[in-house]
Formats: C-alpha cells, structure tokens, sequence
C-alpha cells in the first residue's frame, strides 16, 4: 500500500465536465444522517439501495459490481459514517457516486462522508464502542480503533479534504478490479497478506518487532509516508494525533506529545496533546500517569534522544533511569520537538519489557520528530494567519446596515476557505437628507495588503456621501484618493501585520485595483425608492420586474484605482413595490466548472428571472444556493450578494 494523502486533488475523469461536475446526476446519491447511533446502519442501508438502483438502471459501470464490492462499499461507509458521528457528533452527510471508465481510468465507486465539526481532533476512543454495529455484528474488542487502517486496507485511494466548516473523508474502490483482476505473483500475494495481516492483527499479536528491518527503503519510505500525512494538516493537535498513530506500534508501545503554548515563555508548563498506547484499554490510565507531572527536558538537550525513567504511579518520572535489564518496566526516551531553533514541545516514547531501544529505531524516531516538528511549526503558521484574517475580516465589515424605509434587504457574504482575508466588502448607511446609500466592492488580491485597501476604501465612500457629493462625484474622489497615497499606506500597514503574522507579502510594487458598486436610494411619495446607480468595474446589478423580465441597472465603466483622469457616470431608474436590485461580486458570476462560468449564457440573470415575487431573503437564497450548485468543488472565491426589494 502506497502512501496515503490527506488531502483529496480532484482531477477530471471522463463522464465529468471538469472540477468535478458530473454531467449524469443519476451517478450521484446523496444523503443526510443525523449524528445518532443509528446512523450507521442507515448507512448501510443506503449503499446497499445505492448499488442496487445503479444496477436495475442498467448504468454502464454498474456491470462491474460484485457482491466484493458491495461488502466493501458497505464496510467503507459504515467505519466512516461511525467516525463521524463518535467523534464529530453533528450531522453526517454520505454521498456516493460513480464514476464511469474512460480511455485510461477505470470505473471506480467514490464515498465521501461529511461531518460539521472539522477542528475537533480524532478521538483515542475506539471507533467501534458507539453508533457502530448492533452489538451481535460488533467485533473483538481488540478490533476497535482500526476504522481508517480498514478504509485504506479495502481503498484504492483514500483522504480527507477541509473546508470552511466542514471536513470531508473520502475512498475510492475501484469498480471492475474485481471482475477479471491480472493474477498476481505468489511473492505480491504473500507481501499484501503480510501488510493487510499487519494492519488488521490485534494488539496482542504486534509485541515483536523487526528492527533490523528498518533498512534505508524501508525508512525512506516510513519518513514518507509521515511526511505526507503531516503536512495535510493545519491543526497542530491533529498533527500530534496522527503523529501518534504512526509511531505506535511500529516503532513503540506507547508514545505521548507534549506541546508548549505558542509566545508562554519557557517557565509555562507544557500541555500534553495527545497519548496513545498499542493497548488501547491502557491509554487512559497512562495518561493519568502521565498528567501528573508535565516532562521538561533540561536546557542543554537538543533533538537527540534523551534518556529518561519509566513513568508510575507515585510520580511521572520518579528515580533515574536504570541501567541493567529487568530493574523496572521498559526503555522509555524523550525527543525535544523543535522547528527554526525554537522548542515547540517533546515526544516521549516507551517500550515495555526491554533495557534499550535499538540505533536503528531511535534514528528513525529522531528523524520523525523533526518531521512532527515542521508540520507543527507550519500549522501554528496557519493558525496565526487564520486568526489575524478573522479580526481583520470583523473590522473591515458593518456590525449591521441600516434599514431602509420602504425596502427590504439581504446579505450573503461568504469569504473562500483558504484562511486568508478576502477583499470582498459590503455596507448600507444613512445620509442626510433622507438618502440611503449602498455599496458592494471588491479590492483585486487578498490578504493583508486587500485588508487595508478595503478599510480606507469604506470609511472614505461614508464620509464623501455625507458631504452630499453625487454618486458619480463620490466615485470621481475616491479614485483620486486611491491613486494618491492609498497604495504607500497599504503597503506600510501591510507590512506591519504581515510581520506580526509571520507572512509573506507579494511584491509591494503590484498595484491594488478596487471594483466598486454604488448607490444611492431615495423613497418617493407615492410608494418605491428613485435608485441611483454607478458600477466601476465591477458586474453590473439586474433589476428584476414582477413579470420576470432582467437587465442590467447602470453601464460598464473602468476600475478604481486605475487611471487618474476618469469622469464616473451614474444611471437612475425607479424601484416599484415587487422591483427587485440583484448586485453580485465577480465570487458569483465567475464561479468556474470547468470550462464554463456560472455567468455564461447570462446564466445569472437566468437563475434570476425565476425569482419573480419572491422576498428580498429568498432570493438572495436561490441565487446562492444556484452558485453552489454550479460546481462541485466549493467556491474559490469570496462569495458577496445584495438584494434591494422595494416593498
């Protein structure tokens, strides 16, 4: 078994239109569970029918299935399904879809489970002791905990994907591997009996190892395969978890990481993130053992082994290490984690009933620490970036927008997944003389430079409205404000925060465009608002009549920020009670699948026209939910809506 990734590349397969849109919707089943102790049967159920409705359909592929694989498909989903609802416990969404055999791919059945709890790390619990079989189906005790290590076994392929909110594990099996597979040699034969005895043998059978058998391949291929698994996460307690995972029990009988707090100070004692033990039943008694006393190795230790007693019961680590075989449990050796110089925290390792741990595992455990330390360092990385994105997300947005008389309003506003602050902005705000004005921007690029172009951008356009200035005129001045100095004090700022964060800027002489949507509402006597509009750059809003007919509410013009000597022009037009204004960022129109954009076709206005009479709320729902629908990769750009529905 090759190397296992964390995190899902999707690629286009024949039957696809690209970014994994399926053109046959009848090749995707879909379901929702509740996070319950049932919900793994349902599980169950629900593959079975699957299978079952492809085959009665007479889906090309679904000639390929076999009793194999419906057993597979079914153990798959269900070891999946139950760690979702132990260790996430929220709703659990199981979709299945098939994907049929092109030129050079064959056919393959792809599950993919979903759970809403993503930051949560994997539970020591043992997978199989909640929500799993009914207790007469249940395995052996010493079975449980082995819920991905049977995913793998049973997989072509298999990995977890994180979104905003979501975490999604997914395993391909391949569909016609079954029907005629080449017979392979009795020496592979006997290699992938070993490794899948290896994989599903109970504790008890693993105590003996072969050290010797660490040769350079064998290495190589162990810091790897680490290597990949570590760098797929950008939690630095789900690092530790799968650290944990795969130093026991190849390489110990137990292990437990210690992490320090990031910016503590060396006098803060360390918090022990996660132990794990070959015995599972043993893991929550050597954690109290260990909780104790926090292990602190001396100033001088650097990332070599460090020898240290056994852990008991009167005290962590009481007495000194002992020298001759037999004076107490096993070897256990401390590794001080560490990354650019700097101790992040410590791994101890144990193994029972011997004096020492063999060179060749301790240099393979040496070399996996520092490994364990790069992918901590680099997940501290992404939660300072995240962080600081998120209080500069909060700050850069209202808190709320003002109501305005006769009009009824909604808001989508949904930054990308990639825990970098997008530049996507909204705001509604009163003016004087009975003027409301709205606005919806969009600052070119992302992250702290966007941040700070978007948090002048706003309060400017607030201040030149209030002055009483038209909406071409606010325009006209906040182009020239941004040509003159915006862009030294973005970049000044930018570096501030990039160096507390620890980023990296793009070159600082990349210019910062800003498409900008803006207008201006003013009720009328009579019932509906006289609507001001100017769009620099940016898609153009769609006024919707009650009769479902669409089209554009202002012209194209240039971006800001672009050129200095540019005279913006506004369009006015009427809002009747049932009119409703769609404003849009480019997140919507040029949502991709494939080849094609969501705006394709005026696809927008399509989806639009069907709105006719409906709530400002539901709208904004429609069109959002048709974006997400469009592809089936989420959205790689900020998403932003505004709905503006005269009453």
């Amino acid at each position: 078994m090759g190397p296992i990734p964390l995190q899902r590349d999707i690629v286009h397969r024949p039957g696809t239109t690209g970014a994994g849109h399926f053109d046959d919707p009848r090749l995707v089943s879909c379901t929702s569970l509740p996070g319950i102790p049932l919900a793994p049967s349902a599980a169950r159920r629900f593959v079975r029918a699957a299978l079952a409705e492809w085959t009665g359909t007479g889906v090309p592929a679904a000639a390929g299935f076999t009793d194999r694989l419906a057993d597979d498909a079914v153990t798959v989903a269900n070891e999946l399904v139950t760690n979702a609802v132990v260790h996430a416990g929220t709703t659990v969404d199981l979709v299945l879809r098939l994907e049929e055999a092109g030129d050079e791919e064959p056919a393959a059945l792809l599950l993919e489970v979903t759970d809403h709890h993503p930051a949560r790390a994997v539970s020591g619990e043992p997978s199989g002791t909640a929500a799993g079989p009914s207790p007469t189906e249940r395995p052996d005790p010493a079975e449980y905990g082995r819920g991905l290590q049977l995913v793998a076994t049973l997989a072509e392929a298999w990995g977890i994907t994180y979104r905003t909110g979501r975490k999604t594990v997914w395993a391909r099996l391949p569909v016609d591997g079954w029907t005629a597979p080449p017979l392979p040699s009795e020496e592979d034969t006997l290699l992938r009996g070993l490794r899948a005895a290896e994989i599903l043998a109970p504790a008890a059978g693993r105590a003996d190892r072969d050290d010797a058998g660490w040769d350079s391949r064998g290495a190589l291929s162990f810091l790897a395969e680490a290597s990949d698994l570590l760098a797929g996460q950008l939690d630095e307690d789900l690092v530790a978890a799968i650290a944990g995972q795969l130093l026991v029990p190849r390489l110990a009988d137990w292990c437990a990481i210690w992490l320090e707090s990031e910016g503590a100070g060396p006098a803060a004692a360390p918090r022990l993130a996660r132990v794990w033990h070959c015995d599972e039943t043993g893991t929550e008694s050597l954690r109290t053992v260990l909780e104790k006393e926090p292990l602190r190795l001396p100033g001088s230790a650097g990332s070599g082994p460090v020898s240290v007693p056994w852990p008991t019961g009167d005290g962590a680590f009481a007495g000194e290490p002992a020298t001759e075989p037999g004076a107490r449990d096993g070897a256990a050796l401390a590794f001080r984690i560490t990354t650019g110089g700097r101790s992040l925290g410590a791994v101890l390792v144990g193994r029972e009933g011997v004096s020492r741990v063999p060179d060749e595992a301790v240099a393979l455990i040496e070399d996996f620490v520092r490994r364990l330390g790069l992918a901590v360092g680099a997940a501290r990385a992404y939660t300072r970036q995240a962080t600081i994105s998120r209080i500069l997300q909060r700050g850069l947005l209202p808190s709320k927008v003002a109501e305005i008389p006769g009009v009824t309003s909604a808001l989508v506003y949904e930054p990308s997944d990639d825990g970098v602050v997008g530049g996507d902005f909204y705001d509604i705000f009163p003016c004087p003389g009975d003027r409301w004005c709205f606005v919806l921007g969009d600052v070119q690029g992302s992250g702290p430079e966007a941040a700070v172009v978007t948090g002048l951008a706003r309060p400017w356009l607030r201040l030149l409205s209030r002055e009483g200035f038209g909406v071409g005129e606010v325009l006209d001045r906040l182009n020239r404000l941004l040509l003159d100095d915006a862009m030294e004090a973005a970049e000044a700022a930018a570096l501030m925060v990039a160096a507390a964060g620890g980023q990296q800027l793009q070159d600082g002489s990349q210019s910062r465009f800003l498409s900008l949507l803006y207008g201006e509402i003013v009720p009328l006597p009579d019932g509906g608002v006289r609507c001001t509009v100017a769009s620099a750059g940016h898609p153009l809003p769609l006024l919707l009549r009650p009769d479902g007919s669409v089209r554009p509410a202002a012209d194209p013009q240039v971006l800001l920020g672009v050129v200095e000597d540019v005279a913006y022009e506004s369009q006015s037009f009427d809002l009747a009670p049932g009119d409703a204004l769609l404003c849009v960022t480019d997140g919507v129109t040029e949502r991709r699948s494939g080849r094609l954009l969501f705006d394709d076709g005026d696809g927008l206005a399509r989806v639009l026209s069907g709105c006719a009479g409906l709530p400002a709320e539901t709208i904004a729902d429609r069109i959002k939910r048709a974006v997400h629908e469009f592809a089936e990769l989420p959205p790689d750009d900020d998403v932003a809506l505004m709905v503006l529905r005269a009453d």
